[in-house]
C-alpha cells in the first residue's frame, strides 16, 4: 500500500497493514464505518483485513471493525490535526490528500436554508485512492485533433468506467503538446476536485504545463469565469448535465473556446436523451463523442462517434 495511505491509519492498522500484500494497482477504494468491518474494493471484489494474520480474506468472518477511536484518530490526520481548517472541504463532503487521494466523509449535518453548516461526529469515511494512468488516452487523442485545435469532444460512459481518468490524461497531453499538436491553453472547471485534485489549491494530479485550475466552483459559473479571466483555448470539465451547464457551454463555444468533458450515459441512445445535452447533439456542436466501455476482462476499450452520432472508430 502507499506510504501516503498508510499513514491515514492509525498505528496499531498501520503495523499490520504494513504485512498485507495485494496486487500493485489494483486496489480503487477503503470503506471504513464504525462498528464494521473494514472494506477493501480491489478489481470489484470485496476483502476485508484480519489483523491476526495481517492479511486481507475474502470472508468477513473475524474481520477487524472500525472503532470509534480508529476513526478519530483518521480524522485527525486527515485534517492535518486542524478540523477548522478544512471546514469548507469537509461541508462538500470530503478532503483531498496528498496524493491526490480523495477521503469521502459522512456524519451528522446542520443545515440552513438548504446549506450546510456544520459536519460533526464523523464516523464514516470512503478512502478513494488515486491511479492517475499516464498514456491511457494516447491512442484516442488524434481522433479528437481538428486543424491547430481539437474538436468539441464528450468522454461517455456509465460510472465506475474511468471517464474522468481519461479526461485527465486527455488533457495533460493536450497541455503539454505533442509532435501533431502544440500545447493549449486550458481552464479546467473542477467543481468536484476529481481532475486536478487540489489540496490547498495545489493539483495533485499532472494536469500538464499549460493547465489552470478554477477548483470547488460551480462549472456554469467557472466557465465564464475562466473564459473572461484565462482566455482558454480549451474549456475542460467533469460530470456535464445541468440546463446551466449546457449554456455555459454554448457561450464558451461562440466565444472559440473548445470544449472537453465528460457526461454519465450507459450508451448513445441514453445520450441523445438527455434534455438539456439534446439540443446541443441536434446542432452537431460536439465534433468527437468517446464511448468507454469495460470489457469482461476488466480493460477499457473506446468507441469514437463524429457530429453525426455516427461511429467512426
Amino acid at each position: 500500500m502507499q506510504e501516503e495511505l498508510l499513514h491515514i491509519f492509525p498505528l496499531h492498522l498501520r503495523e499490520t497493514l504494513q504485512k498485507v500484500t495485494m496486487k500493485e494497482n489494483t486496489l480503487e477504494e477503503i470503506r471504513i464505518r464504525i462498528g464494521q468491518p473494514v472494506i477493501f474494493h480491489m478489481e470489484n471484489e470485496e476483502w476485508y483485513l484480519k489483523k491476526e494474520t495481517g492479511r486481507l480474506e475474502r470472508s468477513q468472518v473475524n474481520a477487524y471493525c472500525a472503532t470509534k477511536e480508529d476513526i478519530k484518530s483518521m480524522v485527525k490526520f486527515i485534517s492535518s490535526y486542524s478540523l477548522y481548517a478544512y471546514e469548507d472541504e469537509m461541508k462538500r463532503g470530503f478532503i483531498t490528500m496528498q496524493g491526490g487521494h480523495r477521503i469521502g466523509v459522512a456524519g451528522q449535518v446542520v443545515m440552513d436554508g438548504g446549506k450546510v453548516l456544520s459536519l460533526s461526529n464523523i464516523y464514516f469515511l470512503n478512502i478513494r485512492v488515486a491511479r492517475e494512468k499516464r498514456g491511457c488516452a494516447k491512442d484516442i487523442i488524434p481522433y479528437l485533433i481538428h486543424r491547430n485545435s481539437i474538436y468539441n469532444t464528450l468522454f461517455v460512459s456509465p460510472p465506475g468506467i474511468g471517464k474522468t481518468t481519461y479526461l485527465r490524461d486527455a488533457i495533460r497531453i493536450l497541455s503539454n503538446g505533442s509532435d501533431r499538436l502544440h500545447g493549449m491553453k486550458i481552464s479546467i472547471i473542477d467543481e468536484r476536485s476529481e481532475i486536478a485534485a487540489c489540496r490547498q489549491g495545489i493539483p495533485q494530479n499532472d494536469i500538464g504545463i499549460r493547465s489552470d485550475v478554477l477548483d470547488g466552483c460551480l462549472k456554469s459559473f467557472g466557465m465564464l469565469l475562466m473564459l473572461r479571466s484565462m482566455a482558454p483555448q480549451i474549456i475542460a470539465v467533469d460530470e456535464i448535465g445541468s440546463r446551466e451547464d449546457c449554456r455555459a457551454m454554448e457561450q464558451a463555444i461562440y466565444s472559440g473556446s473548445r470544449i472537453i468533458g465528460t457526461v454519465h450515459a450507459y450508451d448513445m441512445k441514453e445520450l441523445s436523451r438527455k434534455k438539456y445535452l439534446k439540443e446541443m447533439l441536434e446542432q452537431q456542436m460536439f465534433g468527437r463523442i468517446v464511448l468507454l466501455e469495460k470489457a469482461e476482462n476488466g480493460r477499457r476499450r473506446f468507441h469514437i462517434y463524429d457530429e453525426n452520432l455516427e461511429k467512426i472508430c
